[in-house]
């Protein structure tokens, strides 16, 4: 694994849903009840546990649907992860309806969510690059520049690691760093 900065954010290529860390972040949509891209990777490999708390979540917490920017936790169910934190990544509009500061929220709350835990090492996806379309250079920045200042002023977790399925998205994400 090669890190970034300072040990403590690193960049890899993998299967998230595979991953031997302590939580996977979840790009959710906001009814948190599956979907495709990783949202149905996580909940096919997870089982039901993840989707009966998805559940109680929707019925107590989120009855309309969680907003996007925010994060909850549930269980990995079968994963090696013990954790998913479910986060709903914006859907980019053009830049006009405050995406830039969403996706950054969906960072942040993730990461917030793990410090409450005390989680060791918190995976992520390339959250709204998908069918979200979110700009993969923008998303890039943005999510590099949250775990930075996230991990600067904060002792958990210890590790965060960014996961791309391809290799052309993780030297996408690469690239887009090293312009800042």
């Amino acid at each position: 694994m090669k890190y970034l900065t300072d040990d403590r954010i690193a960049i890899e290529i993998g299967d998230l849903t595979k991953l031997d860390v302590t939580a996977v972040v979840n790009a959710a949509n906001s009814g948190l009840l599956g979907g495709g891209g990783v949202d149905g990777a996580i909940h096919r490999a997870g089982g039901t546990e993840i989707l009966a708390e998805c559940i109680k979540i929707r019925e107590t917490i989120y009855p309309n649907g969680m907003p996007a920017g925010n994060a909850v936790v549930t269980t990995a169910g079968k994963m090696k992860a013990e954790y998913v934190i479910h986060t709903v990544g914006p859907v980019w509009h053009g830049g006009n309806s405050n995406e830039p500061e969403i996706l950054r929220n969906a960072y942040i709350n993730s990461l917030k969510a793990a410090a409450e835990k005390k989680m060791e090492s918190v995976a992520f996806p390339a959250i709204s690059t998908g069918v979200y379309r979110f700009p993969k250079n923008k998303a890039a920045r943005i999510a590099f520049s949250a775990a930075r200042e996230f991990a600067a002023k904060s002792e958990y977790p210890k590790k965060i690691i960014f996961v791309f399925f391809s290799e052309s998205d993780r030297e996408t994400f690469i690239r887009a760093i090293k312009q800042d």
